[in-house]
């Protein structure tokens, strides 16, 4: 790649809406933290079609098979690492299914590793031994020139695994290694270079249509109700009761004994609740249903 001019960078710049924030006040500040922050959704909207395109590729590898990486550095590596970490509780995916590799390993996650971002051959050490041709590869770098990003898209696509990207450099050199770019203009940070602002934000709005979408898609909600959910603490069992008893039209009491019968699917507790199966017939109804509560409600 060629040398980076990191002062051209399009998350480098000043914004002139700010360049004068140190002599502001606390109100002030906020104001202009908050109206910049405004124009972010709508940022995302514009490239709307381009995250279709991602949720598109994420439901073809997850249905052949394959696993969901993101990669990434900093911010951007931490916001994968939260994406990936709320998929089992949220969806009920095991966690090998969606998984986040951070640029300096765990450690990063807590405290910056200044310098992880440019170790290319460790991220192309990393997934070389990670990937497979049914995988799909989100690398996420705010700057579009991250190193580590670059050696784990560049791993992706010697094994064919598809690859997106999600950045807010539209004009990223990254591009040729991504099959699909996602990429939402942002303009300059309110503090110049600070990625974690606007860049951040954009990147978290993208990856929650991201991921949930691609769950919808494959049979993990049921009208708006997240019936994949674990029940493995005091809130989510509450949930998890208050859909059986909704979904599945029984008392507090019927779900408490449907959940058990269910061994703790909620799915399989609301399909026994609702059409009166017992549990194998629910199990093989869902099966026949490839997971999708609508289709398995239906007689």
């Amino acid at each position: 790649m060629k040398k980076i001019n990191y002062a051209r960078l399009p998350t480098e710049q000043s914004n002139p809406k700010s360049q004068k924030l140190d002599l502001l006040t606390v109100d002030q500040i906020l104001t202009v933290i908050n109206d910049e922050d405004s124009a972010v959704p709508k940022a995302v909207k514009k490239i709307k079609h381009r995250i279709a395109g991602g949720v598109n590729i994420i439901c073809s590898a997850l249905q052949n098979k394959g696993r969901l990486f993101f990669a990434g550095a900093g911010t951007s590596g931490r916001l994968g690492v939260i994406e990936a970490a709320e998929c089992p509780p949220t969806f009920g995916t095991p966690p090998s299914l969606v998984q986040a590799v951070i640029a300096g390993g765990k450690k990063a996650v807590f405290r910056s590793q200044e310098g992880a971002e440019d170790q290319y051959e460790e991220a192309v050490r990393i997934f070389r031994k990670k990937l497979t041709k049914r995988d799909v590869l989100v690398g996420i770098a705010a700057s579009g020139v991250t190193p580590f990003v670059r050696g784990a898209l560049k791993v992706a696509k010697e094994k064919k695994a598809s690859t997106i990207l999600i950045s807010c450099h539209p004009s990223t050199p990254l591009r040729s290694l991504a099959d699909c770019i996602i990429s939402p203009h942002v303009g300059p940070e309110v503090i110049s270079g600070s990625t974690r602002l606007k860049a951040g934000t954009a990147t978290k709005l993208i990856l929650n249509m991201l991921t949930a979408t691609t769950m919808i898609r494959l049979g993990k909600v049921y009208q708006n109700w997240m019936v994949d959910v674990q029940p493995k603490s005091k809130k989510l069992t509450a949930r998890a009761l208050r859909l059986i008893q909704k979904l599945g039209e029984v008392s507090n009491v019927d779900a408490h004994k449907y959940m058990l019968r269910a061994h703790m699917n909620v799915k399989l507790a609301i399909l026994m609740a609702k059409m009166g199966y017992g549990y194998e017939e629910a199990r093989n109804k869902l099966n026949k249903a490839s997971g999708f509560l609508r289709r398995a409600l239906r007689k």
